[in-house]
């Protein structure tokens, strides 16, 4: 049986640009995406802590140290310059290879800097 997991994530990137007239996708910062370890091209999930929105696009490399997040095409109409949103990358595994796997989380502040990386996400309490 595959499962699908975090793989890792970018909590609560602030989009730099909202590109409606590019071929589309989503351009993260070069170091961003090695920190994650997100891949161009790859297929990501997008969460817009400040509207609600929640899509899919895939990754695009933005110039290393740049701290850019472009959201473009159609999905600019989804994100603003300024809104906090949450980047994730899911892999399918084995259960067994499941039980071991620990995600890759990278918290960011509001100029796209890193504040704190992490495997694990506190339990919530009620």
């Amino acid at each position: 049986m595959f499962l699908t997991l975090l793989k890792c994530k970018l909590h609560r990137a602030a989009v730099t640009h909202a590109e409606l007239d590019y071929e589309g996708s989503c351009a993260i910062d070069a170091d961003l995406l090695e920190r994650s370890g997100i891949r161009p091209y790859e297929q990501i999930q997008i969460y817009n802590v400040t509207n609600g929105e929640r899509f899919t696009t895939y990754a695009i490399r933005a110039e290393a140290g740049s701290r850019i997040i472009s959201v473009n095409g159609a999905a600019a109409h989804k994100a603003r310059p300024g809104d906090r949103v949450i980047i994730c990358a899911y892999a399918q595994m084995q259960a067994q290879e499941a039980e071991r796997f620990k995600p890759t989380l990278v918290y960011l502040d509001e100029h796209n800097h890193v504040t704190g990386t992490g495997d694990t996400i506190a339990t919530q309490a009620a």
